[in-house]
């Protein structure tokens, strides 16, 4: 439980008081010229888009394949979230807190079950927790900046996010089951 309470903690200061949650983040103007043009594009439903795109069948088409790749291999490129039915969260950030919450306490868990079967001491068990850190981010973070351009500083923003929030919570769980073990 600590180990997800310091997780949460250092997300919630990372994003609010620190500039870590907004790199890479940029304000677009003409805002409801794209969304316009993005809902008039979008299939129905939510769904994530690449712009430019092509459908999984015309990519096995090596002629389509082909020309689009000439076509828009240097143009601009989006990548974009698409919900149709808007953003709740802007209007109330309780149930994306509490999601949140919930998602990192299910990490700890996970992770001071992984530090639990760890028979080395605080030290070990925090540089495994900043591990686990590093694993997430490298699994997750770097192919979405490899393959879906995602900015650099956006992706170094969460190597720091992950890093040093599963580090802490790493010193949290060490703390609390070396204690355990002495009484």
């Amino acid at each position: 439980m600590i180990g997800g309470i310091l997780v949460f903690a250092w997300g919630a200061l990372a994003h609010m008081l620190l500039p870590i949650g907004e790199m890479g983040f940029r304000t677009a103007v003409g805002q409801e010229s794209a969304i316009s043009a993005i809902q008039a594009s979008a299939e129905p439903g939510d769904g994530v888009y690449m712009l430019p795109g092509m459908s999984p069948e015309q990519w096995q088409d090596e002629g389509q394949r082909a020309a689009f790749i000439q076509r828009y291999e240097s143009s601009p490129y989006a990548f974009v979230v698409y919900r149709a039915d808007g953003n709740p969260a802007m209007a109330s950030m309780g149930p994306s807190l509490v999601k949140q919450f919930l998602s990192v306490f299910a990490g700890a868990v996970l992770m001071a079950w992984i530090l639990s079967s760890m028979a080395s001491g605080f030290g070990r068990r925090v540089l495994v927790a900043g591990c686990l850190g590093l694993f997430a981010w490298l699994a997750v973070s770097v192919p979405y900046w490899n393959w879906y351009r995602f900015p650099t500083d956006f992706t170094l923003a969460a190597l720091v996010e992950q890093v040093v929030g599963w580090t802490l919570g790493g010193a949290g769980a060490a703390w609390w089951l070396g204690r355990r073990r002495k009484g």
